[in-house]
């Protein structure tokens, strides 16, 4: 009954408008998460460079971090008689809810950059490889600390996390965990911040074992709670002056690595990043982050549309790997990252054209 209620409301919906005249016909809608963080921001400027030659109309619409507005926005771009819906969930598990209701309504859904979990109703993914992110913040954290790296050394590792809600905090805290679980279970790195029930040097965490690590160290991928946390883990802090950061996303770094350059017990730190934002950028060419795991949004975009486009066209889509978010095997495309370090910033992001020489200062 509820389905039936469902699909009748959303039909009900569009005949009334179109009954008014008032419906503006779209062929792809797109839900981004929120205006706040600039990744979103840039994404949806590159969605619009990438259709404007297609012949196929858009709208773009925020849910600025609230489930009941992404709802909202589903519902309104259903209205507009969208042939693809095209969303990054603000929490993937209450998304499903949103997106069955595109599926009920014919739509194709894509799932863009963040899973949709506990249900059947996403078509496919695209995402970056975000196992091969957070492997990356890892490795580079295993380069830097080079030789020191051996049996009992005791290296201050601080870990955190991005947001428990989203699926791809837990794909990128796996994928470092998986890099650095020899180096914490030998005693060459210690973890400095994590006091939790779970024994990270385990050789498989549980889903609910994960939840509970992130759940300790989770910044919401938000930039005030990184920093809080921050302040919080370095209160009392008495160990080794050079210390290490797995830092989730660009934001929440340049947040914590604030925190770490003003505390006067630490005399080097080493913290990733991911997104190659400018502030970041910024931050890498000033030497107050150390990397950042550059995600080129352009082949997600034009990835994303080309999928969308063919999904309307009824063309095949190849698709290189699958994600189970739950309820089935997701067919997924991954895009592949870089690594940016202050001495590539300018062979990566300004040689190909992603960023402009005068967007920093420093550039040689």
């Amino acid at each position: 009954m509820k389905k039936l209620f469902s699909i009748f409301l959303v039909m009900f919906v569009i005949s009334i408008l179109a009954a008014c005249g008032k419906t503006e016909k779209v062929d792809i809608g797109i839900v981004l998460p929120t205006k706040e963080e600039p990744r979103w921001v840039q994404d949806e400027t590159r969605f619009k460079e990438a259709l404007k030659d297609t012949g196929y109309s858009v709208e773009i619409l925020f849910s600025q971090g609230d489930s009941a507005k992404e709802r909202q926005n589903v519902e309104a771009l259903i209205t507009k008689g969208i042939k693809v819906l095209i969303i990054t969930a603000h929490d993937g598990g209450a998304a499903a809810s949103a997106i069955e209701m595109a599926k009920e309504a014919g739509i194709k859904v894509i799932a863009y950059d963040r899973l949709i979990t506990g249900t059947d109703d996403v078509d496919y993914y695209i995402t970056f490889d975000s196992k091969s992110v957070g492997a990356a913040q890892a490795e580079y954290l295993v380069e830097q600390a080079g030789d020191a790296l051996v049996e009992n050394a005791n290296l201050p590792l601080f870990l955190y996390a991005g947001a428990a809600t989203d699926n791809n905090a837990f794909i990128f805290f796996e994928g470092a965990l998986e890099v650095l679980k020899p180096y914490i279970k030998n005693g060459a790195f210690e973890v400095q911040n994590y006091n939790g029930s779970t024994d990270l040097t385990k050789d498989s965490l549980t889903r609910a074992e994960l939840s509970e690590v992130v759940g300790k160290i989770t910044t919401n991928w938000d930039f005030n709670t990184a920093k809080n946390l921050a302040e919080a883990n370095l209160t009392g802090y008495n160990g080794g002056s050079t210390t290490y950061i797995l830092a989730p996303n660009d934001g929440t770094a340049r947040s914590i690595a604030d925190v770490f350059a003003s505390d006067t017990n630490i005399s080097t730190y080493f913290v990733t990043g991911q997104d190659a934002e400018k502030a970041s950028i910024q931050y890498i060419i000033d030497g107050k982050q150390s990397m950042t795991v550059f995600k080129d949004v352009r082949n997600l975009v034009t990835g994303a549309i080309d999928m969308a486009t063919k999904l309307i066209e009824n063309k095949a889509i190849t698709t290189n790997g699958t994600y189970n978010n739950g309820n089935k095997d997701v067919a997924s495309v991954k895009v592949e990252v870089q690594v940016i370090k202050q001495d590539s910033v300018k062979s990566i992001l300004i040689d190909s054209g992603y960023y402009l020489s005068t967007d920093f200062t420093g550039i040689e």
